[in-house]
């Protein structure tokens, strides 16, 4: 069979991936609830974009945040109390986590016209999805009938979420926790084409890597002069922030593989993908065909977004995404 052939059958049987397996969630969910759900959410998305291109990436990463620590429940929303320190307070979310913003905008508009329907771990759903199209992704169904969660606690999301810093084998276990595949994992790793990272997160590869070494050796030269510019040691600006992907920060491509294969990645864990032969394939297999890789990472997201959902009478719709309901 040729190379053509086998690379169409991949998109078809991806595609139909999408089509078919949803769990308990439902393409159209608001068809008849509220039907201008995904518009009403897509245009609050695009005004956020608007104003800020980088909200596209930030979006994102907020569904992959909340879909890791409890599920697809819109945990990472709620607002920390006296007595409660929330997920968005941690330090793996704060200051770096962006869109809050723009969700409540979504959340507003959508209670204007259908009052307690459409849940917040829906909408994150759909703002990522939406994000993904108007960085230059390819659009895929988002299944939804999500509903909210009532908890959220800060220390969940250390022992949840994969570090920067993480080796192949632990980013395939992280994310075989949650029910994904490591093929899955390099997908969805792609999505580090757009946004921006700060430098904390990546200095120990440029200043103090090892005992022995102050530079990561896998770490392209000339790149690694460009981001100590941006990060100079002992810089005083623990805000400093650089792009993900130098070459195209604000689109959806495929460019963070080839940047991988030329030992461009900006997180240990980025680079990590090369050191197991079966993620390095799969990273080659990203850079060749772009467009078989927008593809997978729609139905990765897809998968993703199914990750502990609550659905039917658990958890709740909440009025405002950022507390708890009071009658709950």
């Amino acid at each position: 069979m040729s190379p053509s052939k086998i690379y169409t059958i991949s998109i078809m049987l991806i595609l139909f991936y999408q089509i078919s397996v949803y769990c308990q969630l439902e393409v159209g969910f608001y068809d008849n609830s509220c039907t201008l759900a995904e518009f009403i959410v897509k245009g609050a998305v695009r005004d956020g974009f608007a104003k800020d291109r980088g909200i596209a990436a930030g979006l994102v990463r907020m569904h992959f945040h909340d879909c890791f620590v409890r599920g697809c429940d819109a945990s990472v929303l709620i607002d920390s109390t006296a007595t409660n320190k929330a997920e968005k307070d941690s330090p793996t979310n704060n200051p770096s986590l962006r869109g809050f913003e723009v969700i409540d905008d979504a959340k507003s508009r959508l209670e204007d016209v259908c009052e307690g329907i459409v849940s917040c771990a829906d909408i994150i759903a759909f703002a990522a999805r939406d994000s993904i199209e108007l960085t230059g992704g390819v659009g895929y169904d988002v299944p939804a009938g999500r509903r909210d969660g009532r908890i959220s606690v800060s220390s969940e999301t250390s022992s949840n979420l994969p570090p920067p810093t993480f080796t192949v084998d632990q980013l395939t276990q992280s994310f075989a926790n949650k029910g994904l595949s490591q093929a899955e994992m390099v997908t969805l790793s792609g999505a580090h084409t757009i946004g921006r990272s700060h430098c904390t997160s990546f200095t120990n590869r440029l200043y103090n890597f090892s005992a022995t070494v102050s530079q990561d050796p896998s770490l392209d030269a000339a790149y690694a002069n460009r981001l100590k510019q941006q990060c100079p040691k002992g810089g005083q600006n623990s805000n400093s922030v650089v792009p993900m992907n130098p070459s195209s920060p604000t689109i959806t491509d495929a460019d963070y593989y080839v940047d991988v294969l030329s030992n461009r990645g900006l997180f240990t864990s980025d680079q990590a993908l090369l050191t197991n032969p079966s993620s390095a394939s799969q990273v080659v297999q990203n850079a060749r065909y772009p467009v078989l890789w927008m593809t997978k990472f729609g139905a990765a997201m897809v998968k993703m977004g199914q990750i502990d959902v609550l659905t039917g009478s658990a958890g709740e719709i909440r009025t405002n995404c950022r507390v708890i309901n009071s009658h709950s």
